[in-house]
């Protein structure tokens, strides 16, 4: 395995492919963070109401789900560490289409461009993580995702930036495709060269998924559910149940964002200490009494701890879950995480909307109640799975 000349040779070469690698996981998280902060101006740009709003934010997860089988086998065909150089140019480059777009129906082709392109450099960017864990022999994975998280954070930042000065989309995301691929071009030459061996493991678009990876697929699913119940109704639960004022709305979310990013970077720890099966059983408890926790007290500050909890009970969940796909004996990587996302992924799809439907029929707190139990599926399935190393 041969490295350039100019790499600084007074680092162990595990630590330079880890390094490398967590520059492209932060500019994952960096270029989505950048569209999501600017939804509001896109929204007033194209005077849009909250229907067609969300109508057209659905073409972004349609993208992701279309080309999850792809990428996958993009990935497995052509190798992690070439994937991953064409989607840091695709990603951001489609961000610049988003800003321009001069129409609703081109915002929304280049919408669902931006999900295929999303994906295409998840699944990348994860098996290249799962050969780099291998060299280190220890989780690293959760520490890939925390970056990810990280980067959530700091985009958000500069898009409050972008938008306090008046800058349109259109130059914020031309500042970010120029950063991140300044990123690339100093990070890309220390990216792993080969993935883990291939040898007696299916290539091809469509596998059929084994008992372990569906398995994989369902915690994820559960763990999902809950994230995305966080993401679209935290500040609802506030304003609604909690009767919070409005300057402590976000309170919920911000609480659920900071544990989840801050227990991605403590994970690992945990994870080689305590081994994945029972960190992943302790995170469907966590998740199940944190949620719990704010249905039956839900005042502000045991439903912010709560979501503290819930924060901490996912944290670790999908990293864990990526990384014993990656180790399937008979499916590559790059498929075996594609099919793992796609069921959890319809976790993150479905919980708003199911949210919304229960809570219309029997109030919110019931479909809070309603998650907390699917959470626990993660520890009720996390038994039943084999590590495959």
């Amino acid at each position: 395995m041969q490295l350039s000349n100019t790499l600084p040779l007074s680092l162990p070469v595990p630590r330079i492919y880890r390094i490398a690698l967590s520059i492209f996981f932060f500019v994952q998280g960096l270029i989505f963070a950048s569209w999501a902060s600017r939804i509001p101006d896109i929204k007033l740009k194209f005077h849009l109401n909250d229907a067609e709003l969300g109508s057209l934010l659905f073409a972004l997860p349609a993208g992701q789900m279309a080309g999850m089988a792809l990428s996958g086998y993009l990935v497995s065909r052509f190798g992690s560490r070439l994937m991953l150089l064409i989607g840091v140019v695709l990603y951001p480059g489609t961000l610049i289409l988003l800003g321009a777009a001069p129409t609703v129906v081109l915002l929304v082709s280049a919408l669902v461009f931006f999900g295929l392109c999303a994906n295409l450099i998840n699944i990348a960017a994860n098996t290249q993580a799962i050969s780099v864990e291998g060299l280190y022999r220890k989780s690293i994975m959760a520490s890939f995702h925390g970056l990810w998280s990280l980067a959530g954070f700091t985009g958000g930042l500069i898009g409050s930036f972008m938008a306090a000065h008046k800058f349109t989309p259109f130059v914020h995301y031309c500042a970010i495709f120029a950063l991140t691929l300044l990123l690339a071009l100093l990070a890309g030459p220390y990216l792993l060269p080969r993935d883990a061996s291939r040898k007696n493991k299916q290539t091809s678009i469509f596998v059929k998924p084994n008992r372990n990876i569906i398995l994989l697929g369902l915690i994820t699913f559960a763990c999902m559910i809950c994230e995305g119940t966080m993401f679209e109704w935290s500040g609802v639960y506030f304003q609604q149940i909690v009767h919070a004022p409005a300057k402590l709305v976000g309170l919920g979310f911000t609480a659920f964002m900071s544990t989840m990013a801050g227990g991605r970077f403590a994970a690992d720890y945990f994870i080689t200490k305590f081994g994945v099966k029972r960190m992943l059983q302790i995170s469907g408890v966590t998740i199940l009494t944190g949620l719990l926790t704010a249905v039956i007290l839900p005042t502000i500050v045991p439903v912010t701890i709560g979501f503290l909890l819930v924060g901490i009970g996912v944290a670790s969940v999908v990293p864990m879950t990526y990384s014993l796909a990656g180790r399937s004996r008979t499916i590559q990587p790059g498929v075996a995480l594609a099919m793992v996302s796609s069921i959890g992924f319809l976790g993150f799809l479905l919980g708003p909307p199911l949210i919304g439907f229960v809570a219309e029929a029997f109030g919110l707190r019931w479909s809070f109640t309603m998650i907390a139990v699917l959470g626990l599926g993660t520890t009720l399935l996390a038994g039943s799975i084999k590590n495959e190393e």
